[in-house]
């Protein structure tokens, strides 16, 4: 088969444990590239957050695309023209405020280069910037502070008490947005619908390409759907175990350029 598209979730798959490229990673990427090969770049990070590895990769050069919260938003890197948008209700906010508050937890979202959020100093807020490379900004309210809709908000907090609140909000909310974890500490809260394989489906019709013309790589439960949807789907050495058992092939792990040996494997001529 040959392939003309390839998807790469970022943390635990292209970046290493640093949250690096590595510089063979790069390498072949952008000889990849040079092929003729699309790239996208899809992870649950803002667009913000994944902007700089966008630059890195040179993606602008070679019209690759940032698929960003988790399938919330697509972006075509050359032109900047937004593919495919997808945004929380604003009536759903003091909700998701509430349940944050009331089980001691700390809500956050994102507005251009910030993280916003009443309390900066929290570890799992310093994570998340530290991940997405991006400043905090803190502030006295948080529903006063996200006037706009946007694609996803998250709570942060320990996991065993976080999983109990992850239940309870899903079934509130069921069929009105999608709750779930991306991290044991991180629990996503995302627009109805929003998942990578349907977001790549709105863009491989974009492309006139077919599923079986992508290759996916990916390491957690929010790759799933689009390793499944992928006619090659890749699971990291370090991936969760239920993924591994969904792929159609185990590279090598993210500390051992596992995307470069995929891509040299089955990509390269």
């Amino acid at each position: 088969m040959t392939y003309k598209i390839l998807v790469l979730d970022l943390d635990g798959t292209l970046t290493n444990n640093r949250k690096e490229i590595t510089s063979h990673t790069q390498e072949t990427l952008i000889r990849a590239q040079e092929q003729g090969i699309k790239i996208v770049l899809a992870s649950g990070r803002p667009t913000y957050g994944i902007a700089p590895l966008a630059e890195q990769l040179r993606l602008k050069d070679f019209g690759g695309f940032i698929l960003s919260y988790n399938g919330g938003k697509i972006i075509n890197w050359t032109s900047q023209k937004v593919i495919y948008e997808n945004v929380l209700s604003p009536e759903v906010y003091p909700y998701l405020y509430q349940c944050a508050q009331k089980n001691g937890f700390v809500i956050l979202s994102y507005k251009d280069q910030y993280i916003i959020s009443e309390n900066t100093t929290d570890k799992y807020v310093m994570h998340e910037a530290f991940l997405n490379k991006m400043q905090t900004l803190e502030v006295p309210c948080f529903l006063d502070a996200i006037t706009l809709p946007v694609p996803k908000c998250l709570i942060v907090g320990e996991p065993e008490p976080l999983s109990r609140l992850e239940t309870e909000m899903h079934n509130e909310l069921k069929g009105r947005m999608n709750v779930f974890r991306s991290e044991p500490f991180f629990l996503e809260l995302v627009p109805e619908g929003i998942d990578k394989a349907r977001s790549l489906a709105i863009l491989l019709k974009e492309l006139g390409l077919s599923p079986k013309e992508m290759v996916a790589c990916g390491d957690g439960f929010n790759d799933l759907s689009m390793i499944r949807f992928a006619g090659l789907g890749v699971a990291m050495a370090n991936a969760q175990e239920i993924v591994k058992a969904e792929a159609d092939y185990i590279t090598l792990s993210n500390e051992e350029d596992g995307v470069a040996a995929v891509v040299e494997q089955f990509i390269l001529v």
